[in-house]
């Protein structure tokens, strides 16, 4: 019995444990069919592009920025979240190629990457790419193929439980754009003529030809200096020249006078020119920037050489050389100049003309100067200046000329020696002074006068006179001097003499006072007696007497 209440029991056991586990099963079937029959949802899309240009016309001969308009209309076909609408309908990483191999635009881009990191999203966005018309391009519309790549997301997949699957494609299309090159003005420079030089304002001269196929009108040709050492008339960074009416196919000229600052480079220098308008419409207008590139030349120079001087301080002398033009131009009317501003250096010409000289050619000049009694000797640099004539006939100035001169000491201008150098107290004697022209040219009229302090007096003849004295020269002048009863004997006084005369170029000039020394000396003494000069002559003249009588007595 035991036993098969044991068999009984353990069946029960059985039976139920295999209906737990059967019974669970069965529970847990509807939550696995459950989630197998969760519903999924997809967002179907893709982006639409189109291309235009939001930038006006273009003209022919120009460089500017074309704004390309990328404007994305986007697909969807299935719609969702908008998140994932605007997912589907994005183009990303988007690149553009232009391809202008069959148009005259230059596109300068190469491959452009399009809005922000490639981005576009549904609407519209600019991008600006570089462009160049070339000049023979003509009026009229030309289409640019655009070759563009992107990456987008064609369809999401996704479910309650946040589950999401994409599908994405990258796809190459081709698209295009339209640019317009309208009717214009345009302009080239043909050549320019002329040269700058250096310190100097020449004239350069610029052709231009309208190439364009409209007339300016009221055109004006501006002219900028590129350079700070280059102006235009007086010192202006810029010119103009007005043209007026422009037809298509002419050619004008501007000139303008081009100067170059003392000291610049010797290198060629350029300006730009621009051309104002105004087109058939009354609309002003203005071309694009032009460059005309101008040679230049060195600065002109002067040199001098064998520089001589013959100045002495309280005289007047001269200062002699050679002045060469050392190019690179002739120069007319060449005069060489004193430009020195010495108090005691005085010129007694100003100038000197040495006429035209062409490069390396040479000519002697001659500078009169005044070196007054107050100067030092010794040697003196003189500034020296140079006027002249340009080949444009305008009178210019070159001051970068000294000369290195000799001022000799003082002399006197006539050296005096008296023959006797003795006066008797209370007497008068004739002086001889022997007078010797030291200056380096021909006096005349040249009159001396002699002066003299108590005790000592001029008589009548205190004047002396020589109609001309050569250089070295030496003459003799008399003069009456008269000592007083007061004259202390064996002292020596002085005596002073000066010369008034009329120099080489006739000028009445006065010399220096040359002071020179008399002695006053003892009367001679006569003894008491009577003169024997006297006696002598009486004799003579009772002998002769006594003779006639007794002539006249025989007869």
């Amino acid at each position: 019995m035991i036993p098969s209440i044991r068999s009984r029991s353990n069946r029960f056991w059985t039976l139920l444990v295999t209906a737990l586990v059967v019974g669970s099963s069965v529970a847990a079937i509807p939550a696995a069919v459950s989630a197998q029959a969760q519903p999924t949802q997809s967002v179907v899309g893709q982006p639409d592009i189109t291309f235009s240009t939001a930038s006006g016309a273009v003209t022919a001969g120009s460089a500017s920025k074309l704004s390309v308009s990328i404007t994305n209309r986007g697909e969807v076909s299935r719609t969702g979240p908008p998140d994932y609408e605007d997912l589907v309908s994005t183009a990303r990483a988007m690149t553009l190629r232009f391809k202008d191999g069959n148009v005259p635009i230059d596109v300068k881009s190469g491959e452009v990457t399009a809005g922000q990191s490639g981005a576009v999203p549904v609407g519209s966005l600019t991008q600006p790419v570089p462009i160049t018309v070339a000049e023979s391009a003509d009026p009229g519309t030309y289409k640019i193929p655009i070759e563009y790549e992107y990456l987008y997301t064609r369809q999401i997949t996704y479910d309650r439980s946040g589950s999401v699957d994409r599908t994405e494609y990258t796809v190459t299309k081709t698209g295009s754009i339209t640019v317009r090159v309208e009717e214009d003005a345009r302009f080239e420079i043909l050549k320019t003529t002329g040269t700058a030089q250096v310190g100097d304002t020449s004239e350069v001269t610029v052709s231009l030809r309208n190439t364009g196929t409209q007339t300016a009108h009221s055109a004006t040709v501006v002219a900028n200096s590129q350079s700070g050492s280059m102006g235009f008339d007086s010192g202006s960074p810029s010119a103009s020249s007005h043209i007026g009416k422009w037809v298509p196919g002419e050619t004008r000229s501007v000139t303008y006078d081009v100067s170059l600052a003392p000291g610049a480079s010797v290198r060629e220098y350029t300006m730009g020119l621009t051309v104002n308008y105004e087109d058939g419409d009354g609309i002003p207008q203005q071309s694009s920037s032009m460059t005309a590139g101008i040679e230049t030349l060195p600065e002109q120079s002067f040199a001098l050489s064998n520089i001589e001087s013959t100045l002495r301080v309280g005289e007047d002398g001269q200062i002699s050389g050679t002045i060469e033009n050392t190019g690179p131009q002739a120069a007319g009317s060449v005069v060489v100049q004193y430009a020195d501003d010495a108090p005691t250096v005085i010129p007694i010409e100003q100038s000197a003309a040495v006429g035209s000289l062409d490069p390396g050619e040479s000519a002697s000049f001659t500078l009169p100067i005044e070196v007054n009694s107050e100067a030092e000797p010794g040697q003196k640099s003189i500034d020296v200046a140079v006027s002249y004539r340009n080949t444009d006939d305008e009178k210019r100035l070159y001051e970068k000329l000294d000369v290195q001169a000799d001022v000799a000491e003082e002399r006197d201008q006539f050296e005096v020696a008296l023959a006797e150098r003795t006066i008797e107290s209370g007497g008068s004697t004739m002086l001889s002074v022997e007078v010797t022209n030291n200056l380096d040219e021909t006096v005349s009229d040249v009159e001396g006068r002699l002066f003299a302090d108590d005790p000592l007096d001029t008589g009548d003849t205190d004047t002396g006179y020589a109609e001309s004295i050569e250089p070295g020269e030496t003459t003799t002048m008399t003069f009456e001097l008269t000592a007083g009863s007061s004259a202390v004997t064996e002292k020596t006084y002085p005596i002073s003499l000066d010369f008034r005369y009329d120099d080489a170029d006739g000028d009445s000039k006065l010399s220096d006072t040359t002071r020179v020394a008399v002695t006053v000396v003892e009367p001679a003494d006569d003894g008491g007696g009577l003169p024997i000069p006297l006696i002598g002559g009486g004799i003579v003249l009772l002998v002769a007497l006594g003779g006639g009588y007794y002539y006249l007595r025989d007869q």
